[in-house]
């Protein structure tokens, strides 16, 4: 790939979405030196001194803005952080949940490889391919220069600061006051550095690669205050934080430590788990209190936001050792390992069948025990294809409904199907249910929700869900009508780039860098979805490849165009607060 950062174009004949809510028009987009000089109509003499793209049919629109991705490792060896930028995706924060690739030192490096592949599932093999040619974070963001494909912005970690000062004493106590002190001198240096904010997380789902809980939830409240304070140093970007209590409904004490949070800061806060998408099987929090919580929260002063997920888990599964959603129960993650004939071997022993038959519905719920992250529910897991011409009339039923009709439990009907077709039966997790639809149409319109967002880098294995975009677009904004197209894509361009401080992205207006993304709005969708071994040592993960998109632009430069990368590095760090 080269470097190519001249980023004079013009997209002409195309309808521009400005993305400020704007009403479309039909006009040419203007960009010199990767900034946005006009939108209007591009003269002969621009169109000959500049690379030109026809947009004819198009909806020309800002690059989408996405923060909340792991993509600071893969960063180091796939400069596209491949599969967001083939869904119109330009800028990614990365950094999240306490986890970030740097303050790393060398002797620490393995552990973070470790932390990194059991938290967010990232394969061992890719992590390896790593390229730590960086301890710090000003380090690790200065070394990305020039080989970037789009643009990063980066929160550093409350785990790795703790490391980075405690050592692996950050995993087993809470830090002292001096100890907090040196934290904070990191995390200042970090945000002067250009670092997006701060990220932590006490979420009782984050264990390390020994399946301990990582250094940040060995961190006192009075800690974390003093870090976010340190943070809100420089006067720009935000906080994201994952409260204990996420998993299944922020309770009182949580909703008034975020709101602290915010308060000693004066940064943004972005949280998960309100409304109608938390970490359980959605919705279980009211979105009356959650709105109530907000309200209360801005009649302090304080701004929350919550990542509001709006594109459902939609992930093929099978019976076999690829499968890595059962993770919180652990008889099924033993079953799942085996070799073919030793699981299939397991599922006709009596005994065996016995424990498996209703772990599922009792998955593990104590986070001293292990992850407590819910595993694909009955109702949510359907029969995708079959083997055998007998049992396609299974075909698009869920695994529940089949276990009503036949008087069994829903996992012998599971195991028993796919024990009879050898293990080549195929099943599908899609829980977009009528409950989780029409909580989530309600809690998008709430402007304290950020509309998205992936997991992009991560959960591999699962599905990270870059996707996202495309699905939101297709059936949020087109087919069901929530939003205006003008709304609609401001929502996930100018919106969440505002609230996490990258002001200078999120719109085509002039002065703005020129990030840019072209789709047919009558064919855009997610895509078909894949698992690939494309990885560094052949790692495996699933990849959606889009419809309708016709091009990605990152700083005036085309990245992607018709679903191919053109090998250009146009990608810069984004710090918030600077241009």
């Amino acid at each position: 790939m080269t470097t190519n950062v001249t980023g004079n174009l013009v997209i002409t004949g195309g309808t521009v979405v400005d993305g400020t809510g704007s009403p479309r028009q039909e006009a040419d987009v203007i960009i010199k030196d990767g900034r946005v000089v006009e939108v209007g109509t591009a003269d002969a003499a621009t169109r000959q001194a500049s690379e030109t793209i026809d947009a004819s049919g198009l909806i020309v629109a800002p690059g989408i803005v996405d923060v909340h991705t792991h993509y600071d490792p893969q960063l180091t060896f796939d400069p596209l952080a491949s599969m967001s930028i083939y869904h119109g995706v330009t800028t990614v924060l990365a950094g999240n949940c306490g986890f970030s690739i740097a303050p790393t030192r060398p002797d620490d490096r393995q552990y973070l490889r470790e932390l990194f592949a059991k938290v967010e599932q990232m394969e061992p093999t890719a992590m390896d391919a790593v390229e730590f040619d960086f301890e710090t974070m000003p380090e690790y963001l200065a070394a990305r220069s020039g080989r970037l494909g789009l643009n990063l912005a980066c929160y550093i970690g409350h785990s790795n600061i703790r490391r980075w000062v405690m050592g692996p004493e950050g995993s087993e106590r809470a830090a002292t006051n001096d100890e907090i002190a040196a934290m904070q001198q990191v995390v200042r240096e970090a945000m002067e550095g250009g670092a997006a904010g701060l990220s932590s997380s006490h979420a009782p789902t984050h264990l390390d690669g020994n399946g301990d809980p990582v250094p940040s939830r060995f961190s006192t409240r009075d800690e974390l205050l003093a870090l976010a304070e340190a943070a809100g140093h420089t006067g720009s970007g935000s906080i994201t934080y994952l409260p204990a209590s996420a998993i299944g409904g922020i309770d009182d004490e949580d909703e008034d430590y975020c709101i602290e949070l915010s308060s000693r800061s004066g940064l943004p806060v972005i949280i998960q788990g309100l409304g109608g998408r938390n970490k359980t099987d959605a919705p279980t929090a009211t979105w009356d209190r959650a709105q109530a919580f907000l309200n209360r929260a801005e009649s302090n002063g304080a701004a929350i936001y919550n990542i509001l997920i709006t594109r459902p888990p939609d992930r093929p599964l099978t019976i076999g050792p690829e499968n890595q959603l059962y993770l919180s129960v652990p008889s099924w993650v033993e079953m799942l390992a085996l070799p073919h004939d030793d699981r299939a071997a397991a599922l006709r022993n009596p005994e065996q069948r016995d424990v498996l038959r209703t772990a599922v519905e009792n998955y593990n719920r104590d986070p001293e025990q292990g992850t407590t992250t819910p595993p694909p529910l009955w109702e949510t897991v359907f029969v995708q294809h079959v083997r055998d011409s007998s049992n396609q009339p299974l075909v698009g039923q869920s695994v529940a409904r089949i276990a009503e009709q036949r008087g069994q439990a829903p996992a012998d009907v599971m195991l028993d199907l796919a024990l009879s077709e050898d293990f080549e039966t195929g099943f599908r997790w899609n829980w977009e249910t009528t409950e989780w639809a029409t909580a989530v149409e309600e809690a998008q319109q709430d402007d304290r929700m950020i509309i998205g967002t992936s997991d992009g880098g991560a959960h591999l294995a699962r599905d990270d869900a870059a996707d996202w975009s495309s699905w939101y677009l297709r059936n949020w904004v087109i087919d069901r009508g929530v939003w205006g197209l003008e709304e609609g894509i401001r929502q996930i361009t100018q919106v969440p780039a505002n609230i996490v401080g990258v002001t200078n992205r999120g719109t085509l207006e002039p002065g703005q860098w020129g990030d840019v993304f072209l789709f047919d709005p009558d064919l855009i969708d997610a895509g078909r979805k894949e698992f690939v071994r494309d990885l560094p040592g052949g790692a495996g993960r699933f990849k959606a490849w889009a419809k309708g998109i016709k091009a990605t632009i990152v700083n005036g430069v085309p990245a992607v165009v018709d679903g191919e990368p053109t090998g250009n590095l146009a990608g810069t760090v984004t710090s918030p607060g600077r241009h």
